[in-house]
């Protein structure tokens, strides 16, 4: 069981930078005008 939470703990960190770094990359793609396609 503490094995799983450790693991857990692991995940939501994970997840915690992911959000960031979309949230980063979508203001920059902003930022820029849009999608360069």
């Amino acid at each position: 069981m503490r094995e799983l939470r450790r693991r857990n703990r692991l995940l939501e960190q994970e997840n915690e930078v992911l959000r960031k770094a979309a949230a980063y990359l979508s203001q920059a793609n902003l930022k820029l005008g849009g999608s360069p396609k």
